[in-house]
């Protein structure tokens, strides 16, 4: 009984604290025509330096997730996923010039009842992007209609411009996350068209995070909960 607690409280950290486990993709930020680009799915908190192990007791649980790259044309391609020790591991090889999309979903997360710390009966959904450029740079895709999404605009490469949408319309006034290693993160919050942008001072890999309510009562898999807890990440890596 007390793992379970334990692991729970590792899915739902928002709830106690400032920090929150989250899904992550981790990829090169720019590839190569023809050649083989590795992208990485990490569970954990990435400003602290955890990384859930894949067979450990927290990862299983948000394990059900879906992958798919967004073509610059659009065209949509799921991609299969092989466990390794801390990540769950995928590949493909870019064929046209532009921006690809890496989206996660995972949308099947079990309903978890913290009416004891006052946060009441929910459901998590979690949504994780990562963009690959290349050659000529452009707006990341979007495939979330049903929750939250951070999309990346075109940007000149020093200060990126982000658009966080939920449902598909532009989400104003929401605080976005900044994370970077050694416990350093930023807040911020979009303006009214759900934008923000940020310098990126350092050489080094970036995460960023949002969340949501969505104040409507359901059902997953017979269990009766009182809203939807949305997050989504999107990780800048050069």
């Amino acid at each position: 009984m007390k793992k379970l607690i334990a692991t729970l409280l590792l899915i739902t950290l928002p709830v106690l604290s400032a920090s929150a486990h989250y899904l992550w993709i981790e990829t090169n930020g720019k590839g190569a025509l023809g050649q083989a680009q590795e992208i990485r799915i990490h569970y954990g908190e990435y400003t602290y330096g955890v990384i859930e192990k894949v067979e450990g007791e927290a990862f299983p649980l948000v394990s059900k997730f879906t992958l798919l790259v967004i073509a610059p044309d659009g065209t949509k391609t799921p991609l299969s996923t092989v466990a390794k020790e801390d990540h769950y591991l995928a590949s493909f090889t870019p064929s046209q010039k532009g921006v690809y999309t890496i989206a996660l979903n995972n949308n099947e997360i079990d309903v978890i009842d913290y009416t004891q710390y006052d946060f009441g009966v929910f459901k998590t959904h979690y949504h994780s992007t990562a963009k690959i450029l290349v050659g000529t740079d452009g707006d990341t895709k979007t495939a979330n209609p049903d929750g939250i999404v951070i999309k990346q605009l075109e940007n000149d490469g020093e200060v990126i411009k982000l658009q966080v949408l939920y449902k598909g319309v532009p989400i104003a006034k929401n605080e976005l996350k900044v994370y970077v290693s050694d416990l350093w993160s930023k807040t911020l919050y979009t303006d009214d068209n759900g934008e923000v942008s940020f310098a990126l001072p350092w050489n080094t890999k970036y995460i960023v995070e949002t969340t949501t309510k969505e104040e409507i009562p359901g059902t997953y898999n017979g269990d009766d909960y009182e809203f939807i807890w949305h997050c989504a990440t999107y990780c800048i890596k050069p």
